[in-house]
């Protein structure tokens, strides 16, 4: 007997950790997030048309191609959580058979399939099981191990608590670390998760269990290569920030509009171009980046972010904006350079908290009148566009302090008469223009700092007089309007006197003798 007890102690010994059951439920979230991402992706490609040329044989080979690195990429992403799994079951077995073999020695009565050991009172713990505590160690039992550990708990517990270092070390997370982590922030009620930049390539998706985390505030999953997020997002009613940028999102949850109580939220660096229907229930939103996406256009659903101040599109595809941006009246902040907008809509006028304009590289011919209404501009970049004329009623924005019409080429031959009237106005750029003469309100821009007119063909001042700085301009204009207002006089005195010369002529004629 003691020999049979020998050989059964050395093969516990020989044996790994069991799984924790964090991790047990882990590795099942992940086999049930690669099978709905699996049938999603594959109902995905039998929806794909077929594109024109291409054989109907030839597609359905694509098809069949298509399907299959689904089908590969899912088993490798299965892989891990299905090894654990099965180790969790065959240690399972063992345990059964420890139990029953300790009772047989100890003499204690062995139910099969009870998880416990017979009466306390009676039996003690068995001798193969002391053995083993004794004799070996967690490092022992780690280092005979036939499995790896998947994810050490001090590398869960600091993704739980967000507190990998931005600058930190090399190491990725595979899918099962990350739900691992997520059931830990679950358990322990974490309220920030931060995994910027720290999964695999091969992390495509996120696992279902993170609706879960019902206490989170903040999440960043930035800088990643995730094309999908749970629909189970939608059910993080307590998140306050999200952010995604980076990443290869292509759309967002239907659902993802749940999310009431987000403010900020940065989608940037993504392929996404569209958003749902319910995205218009963020009625908190203040913060939305959405820049380096593929939008050709922006929903009308907009206009229902009635919190939102700070609108970031730059580098899409926008030909146009929808007329709902009017309603976004605490807008404070809208950048949307670098898109292919051939036009502001006059509803635009309508933002009164609106600072910060910015339409850097467009198409954009002209600006609508009612950019008067905006008391609030301090900043207005119209640069590289093919603007024709700026409208009078801009000179109304009388808090602008910095105006960019620069690099508009052949298109921009005037500025507008009234511009004196932006008496806050400190930089101004009109390089790369036609203009030839600066208007006479010119001289009314005390507060002005700088001024660029580099390649513009002024005349009126000369050139020349550009290269004493912006006052010096300004200077210039107040003389030259003085000194040609002054003969003007003069020259209307000179004609008043001969015309009176001439009628005292015309009335008292000199006779001859």
């Amino acid at each position: 007997m003691a020999a049979a007890v020998e050989e059964i102690t050395a093969i516990y010994k020989s044996l790994p950790p069991r799984p924790s059951i964090e991790q047990v439920a882990a590795a099942n979230s992940v086999l049930q997030t690669v099978e709905t991402e699996q049938r999603l992706q594959l109902e995905e490609i039998s929806k794909q048309q077929q594109q024109q040329g291409v054989p109907p044989e030839l597609f359905s080979v694509l098809q069949e191609v298509k399907k299959t690195m689904v089908s590969f990429r899912s088993h490798e992403q299965r892989k891990e959580a299905a090894e654990l799994v099965e180790l969790d079951r065959i240690l399972q077995v063992f345990d059964e058979l420890i139990r029953k073999a300790s009772s047989l020695v100890s003499g204690c009565p062995f139910l099969e399939g009870d998880g416990k050991d017979g009466d306390d009172d009676d039996c003690g713990e068995s001798e193969i099981v002391e053995e083993k505590s004794v004799d070996s160690t967690d490092d022992d039992v780690q280092s005979r191990s036939i499995y790896p550990i998947t994810a050490p708990p001090s590398k869960i517990v600091a993704l739980a608590a967000a507190a990998f270092p931005r600058d930190g070390g090399s190491e990725k997370l595979n899918l099962m670390d990350v739900a691992a982590a997520i059931e830990n922030a679950s358990k322990t009620g974490a309220t920030v998760l931060d995994l910027r930049g720290k999964l695999m390539d091969k992390v495509e998706w996120l696992p279902f269990t993170l609706g879960k985390l019902s206490t989170l505030s903040e999440l960043n999953i930035s800088e990643n290569r995730i094309m999908a997020l749970p629909n189970s997002i939608a059910t993080l009613k307590t998140l306050m920030k999200l952010d995604v940028h980076g990443n290869q999102l292509i759309n967002l949850p239907s659902l993802f509009g749940e999310m009431h109580s987000l403010t900020d939220l940065d989608l940037s660096g993504n392929l996404l171009k569209s958003l749902p229907e319910s995205f218009g229930n963020l009625k908190l939103l203040i913060n939305l980046d959405l820049s380096l996406n593929r939008f050709s256009k922006l929903p009308t659903i907009v206009g229902d972010l009635c919190s939102l101040q700070k609108l970031n599109v730059e580098t899409n595809d926008l030909e146009e904006l929808p007329y709902t941006i009017g309603s976004c009246s605490s807008l404070v902040e809208l950048r949307l350079d670098f898109n292919k907008l051939k036009a502001l809509p006059e509803g635009i006028g309508k933002l009164e908290r609106l600072e910060i304009l910015t339409l850097h590289f467009n198409h954009v011919r002209r600006l609508p009148s009612t950019m008067g209404s905006l008391f609030r501009l301090k900043e207005l970049d119209a640069s590289f566009n093919e603007l024709e004329m700026i409208p009078e009623a801009l000179c109304d924005a009388v808090s602008l302090e910095k105006l960019n019409v620069g690099k508009n080429f052949a298109d921009l031959r005037a500025l507008p008469e009234s511009i004196g009237n932006l008496k806050m106005l400190e930089d101004l750029d009109i390089c790369d223009n036609q203009i030839n003469v600066l208007p006479d309100s010119f001289r009314l821009l005390s507060r002005l700092r700088n001024l660029r007119a580099d390649q513009t063909p002024l005349q009126v001042p000369p050139m020349k007089i550009t290269e004493s700085g912006a006052q010096g301009v300004v200077e210039y204009m107040a003389k030259y309007v003085a000194e040609r207002d002054g003969g003007l006089v003069q020259r209307h005195k000179k004609r008043g006197i001969l015309a009176y010369i001439c009628l005292l002529l015309l009335c008292f004629p000199t006779g001859k003798a």
